[in-house]
């Protein structure tokens, strides 16, 4: 069974300006599978190649010129960052030619593959993230970024219950198509795929448990502000590799770090990151949750809510080929005013609190009135939380179901 990914249309749309296109994502959140699917519709037939295969992988390696005779364009090429001597010959290749859409290159490492792009194909190649499923993609909906000025109504509500068995479940492709797949299995599966094929190949690291226990520490951190001297302390490494690790879980695309809010003028902003993983299951595999009702009820549910709701919006913004980078960010001073979600659109500021509540109450707006003494333009605003309804709590903030987003 496929699921249509909303990605698919900025796809098609790059493809008719630039030469070479990248979709960088996590593994197995389903590049490939979108890819093969989405040439079907194309008018030539196109070539597919994975350098997963070592033989392959040594031929775009050793010579890139033969390999990219063999595998002539239009040409998807999976897992590129396996070869990057291939980046200056499709440059050469494309710099010959005014067709456009002839390279589709994906992988998984993209922090690797963004030096090497960005060094050989800059101008020439259109670059978009597709991570798990989203909920509207899931559920059948519209793709849209996400800003509380434009929301529309859900058809049905969620329950509290509802939105737990999805944090717990995750959105990764294997498991949304086949309800039967053990989750713990399929977790467990993915994490030896990760450290085999993406960890080794990138860093050296000799003790495998210890990263393993640096990673689920992060996971048991998912809604937090990143301090790092907690998390080497907890897991036994120094500081300077705990920050090498995050590092590559964020580049990889399985942590996300939302930036705060940052002003020169105003010295009292807290200016640490907050992080979020972007699949919630396995963030719950990781911090060794095994039911999503324990979850519901446990000091960690807010947390895990809030990371459901953020991830949600990333999609929604990547999924638009739009980049979240300068566009999203959070606030918070020493004098513990927060806002959980400050989206910046069109010179405004929207800001957006996330509650677990279903009636959170007209306080939980009360810090928003610091972007307007901050002197920025403020819009509409959100508070995300389980009301069945889109309902107004005053002239310009609203509640907005979880099922929305």
């Amino acid at each position: 069974m496929y699921i249509k990914r909303s990605i698919e249309k900025k796809i098609e749309e790059l493809a008719n300006f630039f030469p070479v296109l990248m979709i960088c994502g996590p593994r197995q959140v389903g590049k490939t599978t979108m890819l093969k699917e989405l040439s079907k519709t194309w008018p030539t037939h196109v070539n597919y190649v994975t350098l997963d295969y070592p033989q392959v992988r040594l031929l775009a390696r050793e010579d890139p010129e033969l390999f990219l005779q063999q595998y002539t364009p239009p040409v998807i090429i999976d897992e590129i960052q396996y070869a990057p001597e291939l980046l200056p010959y499709i440059k050469i290749r494309v710099d010959e030619s005014d067709e456009k859409g002839q390279y589709i290159l994906t992988g998984s490492q993209m922090f690797h593959m963004m030096k090497n792009v960005s060094e050989s194909l800059a101008g020439r190649v259109g670059i978009l993230t597709l991570y798990s499923f989203s909920q509207s993609e899931l559920d059948g909906r519209e793709n849209k970024a996400f800003l509380p000025s434009g929301i529309i109504m859900s058809e049905i509500p969620l329950t509290i219950s509802e939105v737990f068995d999805r944090i717990y479940k995750g959105s990764m492709p294997a498991l949304a198509v086949n309800a039967n797949m053990p989750k713990e299995n399929y977790y467990g599966s993915y994490m030896q795929t990760y450290l085999e094929r993406d960890i080794r190949d990138l860093v050296k690291i000799t003790d495998e448990t210890r990263f393993l226990k640096f990673i689920s520490c992060v996971a048991a951190r998912t809604g937090q502000e990143v301090v790092l001297a907690d998390i080497s302390r907890d897991t036994e490494i120094d500081g300077k590799t705990a920050e090498r690790w995050l590092s590559i879980l964020c580049s990889s695309g399985l942590v996300y770090l939302l930036p705060p809010y940052f002003n020169n003028t105003i010295k009292r902003i807290v200016k640490r990151p907050k992080l979020y993983f972007m699949d919630t299951g396995l963030a719950c595999y990781l911090s060794l949750w095994n039911n999503p009702r324990g979850l519901e009820v446990s000091a960690m549910a807010g947390a895990m809510f809030e990371t459901y709701v953020i991830s949600e919006i990333i999609k929604s913004y990547a999924n638009a080929g739009r980049d979240t980078r300068n566009r999203l960010c959070y606030y918070r001073d020493n004098n513990n005013k927060e806002i959980d979600l400050i989206i910046l659109e069109n010179g405004k500021a929207y800001p957006v609190e996330i509650k677990k509540s279903a009636n959170p109450g007209k306080n939980a707006v009360r810090h928003f009135g610091v972007l307007k003494d901050m002197g920025l333009d403020v819009g509409e605003g959100a508070v995300i939380c389980m009301t069945p309804m889109i309902l107004p709590i005053d002239e310009k903030n609203k509640y907005v179901p979880v099922g929305c987003i």
